[in-house]
C-alpha cells in the first residue's frame, strides 16, 4: 500500500475526479424550428422529391450531352470547312444534349418516385428500396424493347443501383 490512500482507487474503480473529467459535457437538445419542419415535410413529399430529381437529372443530362456532342467528329471532316465543322458540332451538341436531358430527367423522376413510394410503403430506409427502385426504373425505361429487354434493364439498373449504394455507402 502507498502512503497516500486518497490517490488509490477504491474497489478497483477510478477516483471520482478522473471520472468527472472523462465524461463528455452534456449539451442541450436543439429542437428544429418551424421553418425546418416545414422544409422537411415538403421534401418528404414523393411528388416534390421526384420532380426535383427529374430536374436535376435533366440538368446532368444536358451537360453530358453537350460534352459528348462536342466530342462527335463528322465522317467527312477533311472535306468540310471550319464553318461547316462548327455548325455540325453545334447541331450535334444540341441534339445530344436534348436527348440526354430527356433521358436523365425521366430516369431521375422514375427512380426517385419509385424509391420514395417503396420507402413509405415499407417504412424502412435501406438498400432494398434502392434495388427495387433500380429494377423498376430499368424495366420501365427499356420496356419498349419487349419483355426480355425489360428484364435485362431491370437486372442491369438494379445491379448499378447496388454498386452506387456501396460506393456512396448511404445505408448501414
Amino acid at each position: 500500500m502507498s502512503a497516500n490512500p486518497e490517490n488509490e482507487p477504491s474497489n478497483g474503480s477510478m477516483p471520482s475526479a478522473l471520472n468527472e473529467a472523462q465524461k463528455p459535457p452534456i449539451e442541450p437538445l436543439r429542437l428544429p424550428t418551424v421553418e425546418e419542419m416545414r422544409g422537411q415535410d415538403i421534401w418528404n413529399n414523393c411528388f416534390v422529391r421526384s420532380v426535383v430529381s427529374g430536374v436535376m437529372g435533366g440538368g446532368l443530362g444536358l451537360c453530358m450531352g453537350l460534352f459528348m456532342g462536342a466530342l462527335d467528329r463528322p465522317l467527312m471532316q477533311e472535306e468540310m470547312t471550319g464553318r461547316q465543322q462548327f455548325v455540325y458540332t453545334a447541331k450535334q451538341m444540341g441534339q445530344r444534349s436534348w436527348s440526354s436531358c430527356k433521358t436523365f430527367a425521366v430516369m431521375g423522376l422514375i427512380f426517385s418516385a419509385a424509391e420514395c413510394v417503396i420507402e413509405k410503403a415499407r417504412a424502412k430506409h435501406d438498400a432494398t428500396n434502392t434495388v427495387v427502385a433500380g429494377c423498376v426504373t430499368g424495366g420501365t425505361i427499356s420496356a419498349k424493347g419487349g419483355p426480355k429487354a425489360a428484364c435485362a434493364g431491370c437486372a442491369g439498373f438494379a445491379a448499378f443501383s447496388v454498386l452506387i449504394e456501396k460506393f456512396l455507402d448511404r445505408h448501414d
